[in-house]
């Protein structure tokens, strides 16, 4: 019985040092996209906010409408919020005038991407952030389409129940509100950040290379399809995904599979649906979520297909 004890401590000892050298192994790899993404994620809200987003209102009905769309879609790749800060923004956009088309393509691509998630994004290789730039990009343009052949005549969004969202970047000591903006960013993201470093962790030394392969390796539509579905109840936060999507790569994740996750992933953030179904209600949000599968499935494969 001891000896039985003794082996099992030995066995259980072996394993984390195994484990501690996958996640230090992981963490340095990753540590410092993390922090430079912070630390330009802030500087982008506290110094930039304001202009990209009076940018946006200040296009209202001028302009042509396809312009317009490539312009929402940028001005969404380089806004500094998430879905949950995206909504109330575009409510007071709608009720400055905006139109429908614009504000999708503003709050799909915004709700992708952001320059903090690009930095983080960098720890994948230029190739994978050159994908997941350019296909959110895309994402966003396809929404504002979308709405502007299908929706002309009538209204897609409800903003009635939104309030104009609040501006906590408010202390006039400039760099206090960037200290202040940067340690939200480090509630916001660290557990989450340490929690992809430990799950990466786990699937290195536990899931075989072979497993990540077949469910998402290859040129098959499978390996994307499994990557579309999976990213809906897996993506909690754009920094913990990081370093799964990196371990999953390096262990036979086709490009197309990462780029099909990366646009499900955070399209789906079940955190923010709640909110997301308000604005579009329950017709329209059954279109978003066959929209978000369809352009990643379909993106994915293309992907698969080209690289």
């Amino acid at each position: 019985m001891a000896f039985a004890f003794r082996e099992m401590l030995e066995i259980l000892k072996t394993e984390l040092v195994y484990f501690w050298y996958y996640f230090t192994l992981q963490l340095s790899q990753i540590f410092w996209y993390w922090v430079a993404g912070m630390v330009i994620g802030s500087i982008v809200s506290v110094f930039f906010k304001d202009k990209i987003h009076g940018l946006m209102r200040n296009m209202k009905g001028n302009g042509g409408s396809l312009v317009g769309i490539l312009c929402a879609s940028a001005l969404g790749v380089a806004s500094p919020l998430c879905m949950y800060g995206t909504i109330p923004i575009a409510a007071s956009f709608s009720k400055g005038g905006v139109r429908d088309e614009w504000l999708a393509s503003f709050m799909m691509s915004s709700i992708l991407l952001n320059p903090q998630l690009i930095i983080y994004s960098a720890a994948l290789g230029a190739k994978v952030l050159t994908i997941r730039i350019v296909t959110c990009f895309m994402c966003g343009i396809m929404a504002g389409l979308v709405i502007h052949f299908a929706f002309r005549k009538k209204s897609f969004f409800s903003f009635q129940s939104f309030d104009d969202p609040k501006n906590r970047d408010v202390d006039p000591n400039l760099i206090l509100r960037f200290l202040k903006n940067l340690y939200r960013n480090l509630k916001a993201t660290g557990l989450y950040f340490l929690l992809g470093i430990v799950l990466s962790a786990l699937f290195q030394r536990y899931v075989p290379k072979e497993a990540i392969t077949f469910a998402f390796g290859g040129n098959e539509a499978w390996g994307v399809l499994m990557a579309s579905t999976i990213g809906v109840p897996l993506y909690v936060c754009g920094g913990g995904t990081i370093p799964i999507i990196k371990t999953w790569l390096a262990n036979g994740m086709s490009l197309g599979s990462a780029a099909a996750f990366m646009i499900t992933g955070p399209a789906t953030k079940i955190t923010n649906l709640g909110a997301l179904k308000v604005v579009l209600g329950g017709k329209h949000f059954l279109l978003y979520w066959l929209y978000v599968i369809a352009f990643s499935c379909v993106t994915g494969i293309l992907i698969n297909l080209m690289v």
